[in-house]
C-alpha cells in the first residue's frame, strides 16, 4: 500500500466522527464511553477496509487494475475518481457551510451509555460516505499492489490515533482538556469544511 493514502486517515474522522469523540470526553464517564467509542471506530474501519480490499479484488478479477507505477492505470483513475467525489463532498460542505447545523444526536451523546457509544462509532464509518469512499481508495490501492490487508494497518492505526486524540488530550490535560474541548468542537463544526478541502487536496496532489 502506498503511504500517498495516509491523509485520508484525517478525513476519515472529518467532521461528526471527530466532534462525536470531542463531546464524549466531556461525559460523566468520558473515559469509558470513549473507549467504547473507539472499539466502534476499529471494528468499522477494518470491517470496511476489508470489504473493499474483496471488492476491489473481485474487479481486478474482470478488469485488471495495471502498474501502480502507471498513471494511466484503471486502478490509479479509480483513485482519481473517488478523490474527485471526496474534493465534490468537501466542496457542497463549503457551498452549505453558513446553513449547516450539527446533527440532533450528536447533543444526545453527552448522556449516551457504552452501548450507545460503541454503535455510534460503528455506525458512523460504515455509513458516512467520506468514509465509505476513502475506505474503497484504500482497498483499490490494496488490489493494485497485490497488498494483503495487513498492510492496512498503518492507515487503520492512523484513523484510530486521530479519533484518540480528544481522550488522549483528556487523560494527559483533564481539566484543561475538558474546558477547551467545547471550543475545539466548535471550531469543527463550524470549519469542518476547510478540513475537508486541505486533506482532499493534499491527497489528489500526492496521488497525481
Amino acid at each position: 500500500m502506498d503511504l500517498q493514502v495516509l491523509p485520508l486517515a484525517v478525513t476519515m474522522m472529518a467532521g461528526p466522527q471527530i466532534m462525536s469523540a470531542v463531546l464524549l470526553v466531556t461525559h460523566r464517564r468520558a473515559v469509558q464511553v470513549s473507549l467504547a467509542y473507539l472499539a466502534g471506530i476499529a471494528l468499522a474501519a477494518v470491517v470496511g477496509v476489508a470489504l473493499a480490499r474483496g471488492l476491489a479484488a473481485l474487479l481486478a478479477g474482470t478488469v485488471p487494475l495495471g502498474d501502480p507505477e502507471d498513471s494511466g492505470s484503471t486502478g490509479l483513475i479509480i483513485q482519481l475518481v473517488l478523490a474527485g467525489l471526496l474534493v465534490f463532498v468537501a466542496i457542497k460542505n463549503y457551498l452549505g457551510r453558513e446553513t449547516s447545523e450539527p446533527p440532533g444526536w450528536l447533543g444526545a451523546l453527552q448522556e449516551a451509555e457504552p452501548g450507545k457509544a460503541f454503535t455510534t462509532g460503528l455506525l458512523l464509518v460504515l455509513l458516512m460516505p467520506t468514509d465509505i469512499m476513502a475506505m474503497l481508495t484504500v482497498g483499490v490501492n490494496l488490489a493494485q499492489h497485490g497488498s494483503p490487508l495487513s498492510a492496512a494497518i498503518p492507515f487503520l492505526l492512523a484513523t484510530l490515533l486521530i479519533a484518540a486524540l480528544p481522550l488522549l488530550s483528556y487523560l494527559l490535560f483533564r481539566r484543561r482538556a475538558t474546558a477547551a474541548m467545547p471550543g475545539v468542537r466548535d471550531w469543527m463544526n463550524s470549519h469542518g469544511w476547510l478540513i475537508n478541502m486541505i486533506v482532499c487536496g493534499i491527497f489528489v496532489l500526492l496521488i497525481l
